[in-house]
C-alpha cells in the first residue's frame, strides 16, 4: 500500500472538521487588513499627506521592532503599516494550529490510530494536513490582497501584501511539519512551534532596529518573518521572496516525512520527560491540578507581556509628535475616547488591544475542559470523589484568573518604563487600574467558552471564532463606520477609556454579571451531560 494511501479522505475529513475554524480566521483576517487600511485611507489619502504624518513617528526603534520599517512613505504604505507584521505572525498561527490539529492532536486523541487500521498511509495525515493549512494560508493572504485593492490600494501593492503573509505562514506550515514529529505530545508540539515563532520575531526585531549593512541586520534573512517584512509591499514589491516560503514549506515537509518514519505512532523523537514518583500537595485538587497544567502557559505569555508593555512604555516618548495631526488625534479618540492627553488616549487604545489578546490565554485554558474529555484524561480525575463542578471550575477560575495576572504585569511594565521616555506618562498604580479595568470584558469571553464547553465540547472551538468577531467588531468597528447597535455587541465597546478616563462601574457590573451567568450555564449543562 501507498504511504500516502487515503490522503482524499483526510484532507475531506480535516476540512469537514475546519468547516468553522478556517472559514472564520481567513474571513477575520482579510477584514483585519482591509479595514485597518480603510481607516489609515481616510487619514492619509495621498503620498504627501502620509509624508507628512505619521513617517518620521515610525521611525522610532521601539515602532520598529513591533512592525518593522516602513516600506515607502506613501498611502498605501502606510495604510498596511502594522498588518504586514501582525498578519504574517497571525497567518503563521493559523498554519501552526491547522497542522498541529491533523498530526500531533489526532494521535494523542487515539483517532489516527483507529484511522491507521484501515486503508490509509503512513504519511497520509501529515500530507492532508500539511496541505489543509497550505491551502488556508493562501485563502488568508489572497482575500487580504483583494481586499486592500479593493478599498483603493495599489493592485501591485496588494499582491506583494498577500505575498508576505504568504511567506510566513507557507514557512510555518514546514516548521510545524517538523516540531510535531519532534515532540511527543501536542502541547510539547506546539512549545517548540510557538517557540521558534517567539526566536524569529526577536530575531526580526533585532535586524529592522540595526543599521543596513551591519552584521545584526543580515540577521533578518534567518527569519521568515523577517522575509514577510522584508517584500516591502507598496515600496520594493519583491514577490519573488514568496520563493523562501515555499522552499522552507518543502524542506520542511520533507524533513518531517522523513522523521515520521522514525518514530512510533503516538510517540516523538524527543520523549516524554519523567515525572516525579510522587506528586506534591499542590496536585491534590483539581485546581492545583490545572494550575500545574498552565505553568508553561503562565510563564511564557508573561515574558511576552513584559517584553509588550516595555515596547508600548517605551512608545510613549513619542506619541506626544502625534498632538499636532488632527487626524490621527480623531482616530485615536474615535479608538480609545476622548479623556485625557494624547498619552492617555494612545494607552486606551493599546490595553484595549491587548486585553483582546490576552482573552486568548484565558480562552485556551477553558477549552482545556473538552480537551480533557477527548483524551481521556478527566476520567481517571472524575472517577475519584471529585465532582464535575470541581474539575469544571478549576479550568474556569484558572482561565479567569491567568488574564488578571497579565494584565497587572502589562500594567505595571507600562507604567515603569513609560514615565521613563515621558512626563505625561501615567504611573504603575494608574496603570494598573487601567489594565484591572478590562477584565470584565475578558471574563465575558472566558465566559462563553466555559459555556460552550460545559454544554457543547464539539462546538466549544467556536470560542475562539466569537473571541475574534468581538475584537474586530469593538476595535475596528468605529473605524469601519459599523452601526452602533452592531459595535455594542463586543464587551470591548463597553470599557472605561482608562487611565484618561473615569471608571464605568455600571458597564463593568453588568460584563461581569453576564460571565458570571454564561458560566453557570455552563457548569448546570456539564453536571447533566455525557462525557465526551
Amino acid at each position: 500500500m501507498s504511504t500516502l494511501a487515503g490522503v482524499g479522505e483526510l484532507t475531506r475529513l480535516a476540512w469537514r472538521r475546519d468547516r468553522v475554524l478556517v472559514p472564520a480566521s481567513v474571513l477575520g483576517l482579510a477584514v483585519l487588513a482591509a479595514g485597518s487600511a480603510a481607516a489609515s485611507l481616510d487619514l492619509y489619502p495621498d503620498d504627501r499627506s502620509a509624508a507628512e504624518g505619521l513617517a518620521g513617528v515610525v521611525s522610532n526603534p521601539a515602532v520598529l521592532a513591533m512592525y518593522g520599517p516602513l516600506a515607502s512613505e506613501t498611502a498605501d504604505a502606510l495604510a498596511v503599516f502594522k498588518t504586514v507584521m501582525m498578519g504574517a505572525v497571525l497567518t503563521s498561527v493559523l498554519a501552526l494550529v491547522v497542522v498541529r490539529r491533523h498530526t500531533r492532536t489526532e494521535e494523542e486523541d487515539g483517532r489516527l490510530e483507529l484511522l491507521g487500521s484501515g486503508a490509509v498511509g503512513r504519511r497520509a495525515p501529515l500530507a492532508a494536513a500539511v496541505g489543509v493549512a497550505v491551502v488556508a494560508v493562501l485563502l488568508a493572504s489572497g482575500l487580504a490582497a483583494v481586499g486592500l485593492a479593493a478599498v483603493g490600494t495599489d493592485p501591485g501593492g496588494s499582491l506583494a501584501f498577500g505575498v508576505a503573509w504568504a511567506t510566513a505562514g507557507l514557512a510555518w506550515t514546514g516548521i510545524t511539519a517538523v516540531a510535531v514529529q519532534v515532540a511527543s505530545t501536542s502541547r510539547g508540539a506546539g512549545g517548540i512551534a510557538f517557540g521558534a515563532l517567539g526566536v524569529a520575531y526577536l530575531v526580526r526585531a533585532a535586524a529592522d532596529t540595526a543599521p543596513e549593512g551591519s552584521g545584526v541586520h543580515a540577521l533578518g534573512w534567518l527569519s521568515p518573518l523577517g522575509w514577510a517584512g522584508r517584500v516591502e509591499a507598496y515600496g520594493a514589491d519583491r514577490t519573488w521572496l514568496l520563493l523562501l516560503g515555499v522552499g522552507t514549506l518543502a524542506v520542511g515537509t520533507v524533513a518531517a516525512a522523513a522523521l515520521l518514519e522514525r518514530r512510533d505512532l503516538g510517540g516523538g523523537l524527543l520523549p516524554a520527560r519523567p515525572g516525579p514518583a510522587r506528586g506534591g500537595r499542590l496536585l491534590a485538587s483539581p485546581l492545583g491540578l490545572v494550575a500545574r497544567l498552565a505553568t508553561g502557559t503562565l510563564v511564557g505569555w508573561t515574558v511576552g507581556l513584559v517584553a509588550g508593555g516595555v515596547v508600548v512604555g517605551s512608545l510613549l516618548g513619542s506619541v506626544g509628535e502625534l498632538a499636532d495631526d488632527p487626524q490621527v488625534r480623531r482616530i485615536l479618540e474615535t479608538l480609545g475616547g476622548s479623556a485625557g492627553g494624547v498619552e492617555d488616549i494612545f494607552l486606551a487604545t493599546e490595553v484595549v488591544v491587548v486585553a483582546a489578546v490576552v482573552s486568548a490565554a484565558g480562552v485556551g485554558l477553558v477549552l482545556r475542559l473538552s480537551a480533557a474529555e477527548r483524551r481521556g484524561l478527566a476520567e481517571p480525575v472524575l472517577a475519584t470523589p471529585t465532582p464535575r463542578s470541581r474539575w469544571y471550575l478549576a479550568h474556569v477560575l484558572v482561565g479567569a484568573a491567568l488574564p488578571v495576572l497579565l494584565m497587572a504585569v502589562l500594567g505595571l511594565t507600562v507604567g515603569l518604563v513609560g514615565p521613563t521616555v515621558s512626563d505625561a506618562a501615567p504611573g504603575p498604580l494608574e496603570m494598573l487600574g487601567a489594565t484591572m479595568s478590562t477584565l470584565p470584558a475578558v471574563w465575558v469571553l472566558v465566559g462563553v467558552a466555559a459555556a460552550l464547553a460545559g454544554a457543547t465540547p464539539r462546538f466549544a472551538p467556536t470560542a475562539w471564532g466569537v473571541a475574534l468577531v468581538a475584537f474586530v467588531v469593538g476595535e475596528l468597528g468605529p473605524t469601519m463606520r459599523l452601526p452602533d447597535p452592531v459595535v455594542d455587541l463586543s464587551p470591548f465597546a463597553h470599557l472605561s477609556g482608562l487611565p484618561g478616563g473615569s471608571f464605568a462601574a455600571a458597564e463593568a457590573v453588568v460584563l461581569t454579571v453576564l460571565a458570571a451567568v454564561l458560566v453557570a450555564a455552563g457548569g448546570l449543562a456539564y453536571d447533566r451531560r455525557d462525557l465526551a
